[in-house]
């Protein structure tokens, strides 16, 4: 093969360069110059240039992952598996830089990993650390689901049963070494064979970052004994810039600040609701050929303003809440934030995969909702058909429908029921009557990076979203 070389040959590539040529380009590096560019994926507007400094980098990859507790070699050998998206900051921090730094085994995935590859590649590289996007978390939750579904009724009620009073056990105590003996035989018995199966085995940290991680996901893995790290932070901030780990961690937040940065909270509501601000050795230079925009997130006093809704409890865990541009403002000029409805709603009905909600400028909220389906192996595409779980809530509700067409092409009205039921009652939790769900709809298709609604890392794009499904939205609000 061309190109392809043992890591002998490789090292042989060196010794054409002259040690003079060497010590020239590596003596002309200074710690303020630019390092890498990495683009933002251009969620809310158009991608920008990131210009992170050498010190960035270096700085960030020591401090950040110390925080997490990723250990050097000499400690322990760290290994993890490689499959995010190198040109973001997430993939490339965590696989590249941290992995020079601390000495740590990378493993590097095929380039269909996320088309439902990456448990093979765990279950052979057995990780001692794992990240992952919201997403794919997600997805192995789904998975885990669908192939419990397919058991015998006692092995399911048996884990069923172990995974609500191992949750259970987990909320009410936070000092694993008070837990129970019962807890230590159910996890040896049933729990270690799930996280086997899964390539987790050997994994001592999960961590979970670019999205906050809805709770349904967390409590999830919780009952499995994964409890998984949150961290926060932005291109611009060299990736984390706060993070969870084995002695930083409380339930839906991100950690702390990393150690040497300073986190604030400004313009806060009665709540204690604000945007989050940072300042540290690891905020950017500034946007490649864009000096407006730099100073557009960058005061005078130096503290980068993240666009982000969040607040700070008095232990200095941060929790993020939402955008500031994502806030949707009714045309009654109330404040609402979208995330908390969308998970609602997803928590409410099994069946739903996405929920969008709309109403920025509008008299009343409505909700654009995709239903689960299986994927195409080879594509990565959203398929016709329905996951198990969601197979599995229509038959409860009285539907024999096993594709997204049939429901969506005839408005099922078993399902439309159960659906609208379960907006109620979320709607019965609103404070208000402007945070209500007025209308909704089933889209025939779920989303996708390859339709635009998903960016590389699995974001929520909510203005592609708005944009491609602008005759959906307008129908809302026709008189």
């Amino acid at each position: 093969h061309p190109n392809l070389y043992t890591m002998e040959e490789f090292m042989e590539l060196g010794n054409e360069i002259l040690d003079g040529q060497l010590d020239a380009i590596i003596n002309s590096q200074e710690a303020n110059q630019c390092c890498v560019l990495i683009y933002t994926s251009g969620t809310t507007g158009e991608p920008k240039g990131v210009m992170l400094s050498q010190d960035n980098i270096t700085w960030t990859s020591a401090h950040a992952s110390r925080a997490g507790d990723v250990q050097p070699a000499e400690i322990q050998q760290e290994k993890i598996v490689s499959y995010l998206p190198l040109s973001h900051i997430a993939g490339q921090m965590y696989d590249l830089w941290t992995g020079i730094k601390w000495g740590e085994e990378v493993y590097f995935a095929q380039p269909d990993a996320l088309k439902g590859g990456l448990v093979e590649v765990l279950r052979e590289a057995l990780p001692t650390s794992q990240m992952g996007v919201p997403r794919v978390w997600e997805k192995m939750m789904e998975k885990i689901k669908e192939a419990s579904s397919q058991t015998g009724l006692l092995k399911r009620k048996m884990l069923s049963w172990a995974m609500s009073a191992t949750l259970e056990q987990n909320l009410s105590c936070s000092n694993r070494d008070s837990k129970p003996f019962w807890m230590g035989l159910v996890d040896s018995l049933l729990l270690s064979k799930i996280r086997g199966a899964l390539g987790l085995s050997q994994c001592q940290k999960h961590f979970s970052g670019a999205a906050p991680l809805p709770v349904e996901v967390s409590h999830f893995f919780l009952g499995l004994n994964i409890p998984i790290y949150e961290g926060y932070g932005m291109s611009e901030t060299s990736g984390p810039f706060c993070i969870s780990g084995p002695h930083v961690y409380r339930l839906h937040s991100c950690g702390k600040v990393v150690p040497g940065c300073h986190v604030k909270i400004v313009n806060e509501d009665k709540d204690g609701h604000g945007e989050i601000c940072f300042w540290g050795r690891n905020v950017f230079m500034g946007y490649l050929n864009m000096e407006d925009k730099t100073k557009e997130v960058i005061d005078q006093d130096g503290w980068l303003h993240s666009g982000d809704l969040g607040k700070m409890d008095q232990d200095g865990f941060v929790y993020v809440t939402g955008r500031i541009k994502e806030l949707i403002i009714t045309a009654g000029g109330e404040n609402i934030p979208p995330i908390p409805l969308e998970e609602a709603v997803r928590k409410e009905l099994p069946l739903i995969s996405n929920a969008v909600l709309i109403g920025d400028r509008k008299k009343f909220l409505s909700m654009l909702l995709t239903l689960k389906c299986s994927v195409d192996p080879d594509t990565s595409e959203p398929t016709d058909f329905l996951t198990q779980e969601a197979r599995d809530f229509c038959q409860k509700a009285g539907s024999k429908a096993t594709r997204v067409s049939e429901i969506v092409q005839s408005r099922d009205r078993a399902v439309y029921r159960a659906v609208q039921e379960g907006i109620e009652r979320v709607n019965g939790r609103s404070t208000s009557n402007p945070q209500r769900i007025q209308k909704w709809a089933i889209l025939g298709k779920d989303f996708s990076i390859s339709g635009g609604e998903f960016g590389p890392s699995m974001k929520l794009k909510r203005q592609t979203v708005a944009e491609k499904y602008q005759n959906e939205i307008e129908a809302f609000y026709k008189d």
